[in-house]
């Protein structure tokens, strides 16, 4: 052990930065360990839910910090084919302006194409106004002329004959209880079995075990693809620093069931588990262990969510979320 006499030394100093470089090493690469002290996946729609505490975790979870699933984003078709500068009227505007414009550098006028491509441009501008003014007419005759149309007999108007105090969202037409639901996205709770309990257990073994390996394949047939990718990246980082995370002996300890729900394609489990493994970070090539302990496990409580088809039995889960407790 180094006195503070021989630190002050200019070869102490360096074996202390040295020694202080090793740490900060160690500390970084174990918070990037399976994706540890990060929350990631996704939960279908219940993604920026929090899950509910139990037992195994009575405090909040993190928030999903990486996912493939975006905020806000449930129940819109973003890929239906509509360009980035929307379907409307300055839609249409910025797609000729920047169509001139792209024209123009193309042909070597210049972005408008000087004079001339700007009387064109203007010509350009003239037709959508006249296009988008057609437009307008015509839907606003269309309007007029359905609010001129007399009342006919619609499930609203037929209302008073189903009987006094009959909420309008019973009767057979379903009034307009079901568009207000269908903007949500409906969920049912999800019963579960032992062998779904023990599905998990296995799969919490399984995947620590594969991450150790640094088996990719293993993970991707155990894990969700945004899942293993996410593995695969921690893997790749720890590879680029000439460091392996060794990962066995994973034991479960305590766990218990968070929520479990079914939505239309696909079904879910988050559950609270906390457990015991071996985590060490050694060095490739000398096998120098730099962080962790091969012979003292350490203890991680974690929120892990699985999903599986609907109607599959226990074999199907795969793991799709991991968070953190706060």
């Amino acid at each position: 052990m180094l006195s503070i006499k021989k630190a002050a030394s200019s070869r102490g100093l360096m074996a202390a930065i040295a020694a202080l470089g090793v740490l900060a090493l160690g500390i970084e690469i174990a918070e990037a360990q399976a994706g540890r002290n990060r929350s990631m996946g996704s939960r279908g729609s219940q993604t920026y839910t929090a899950p509910k505490a139990t037992n195994t975790v009575p405090r909040a979870a993190q928030p999903i910090q990486r996912s493939t699933v975006q905020p806000g984003m449930a129940g819109r078709n973003a890929a239906a084919g509509q360009s980035r500068f929307g379907s409307s009227f300055g839609g249409m505007l910025m797609g000729g302006l920047l169509g001139a414009g792209l024209f123009g550098l193309l042909s070597g006028s210049g972005l408008f194409g000087g004079a001339a491509g700007l009387a064109g441009m203007l010509g350009l501008l003239l037709q959508v106004a006249l296009i988008g003014g057609v437009i307008w007419l015509v839907m606003s005759f269309l309007r007029n002329r359905r609010a001129q149309q007399p009342a006919v007999a619609t499930p609203m108007a037929r209302q008073g004959m189903m009987g006094q105090g009959q909420p309008y969202a019973n009767t057979p037409a379903g009034g307009f209880a079901q568009p207000a639901a269908a903007a949500v996205p409906a969920t049912q709770p999800l019963d579960l079995d032992q062998a779904d309990y023990d599905a998990f257990e296995r799969l919490l073994v399984r995947i620590q075990d594969s991450y150790g390996r640094e088996d990719i394949p293993a993970l991707r047939a155990i894990a969700t693809p945004e899942m293993a990718n996410y593995f695969g990246e921690d893997i790749a980082e720890n590879q680029r620093k000439g460091v392996h995370n060794v990962v066995s002996d994973t034991k479960l300890l305590q766990g218990d069931l968070s929520e479990a729900w079914r939505e239309s394609d696909a079904e879910y489990a988050t559950v609270a588990m906390r457990f015991s493994l071996i985590s060490t970070d050694v060095e490739r090539g000398t096998g120098r262990i730099l962080s962790g302990s091969s012979d003292h496990p350490i203890e991680l409580t974690e929120i892990w969510t699985f999903v599986r088809r609907p109607g599959s039995n226990a074999n199907g889960w795969k793991l799709s979320a991991i968070q953190q407790p706060e």
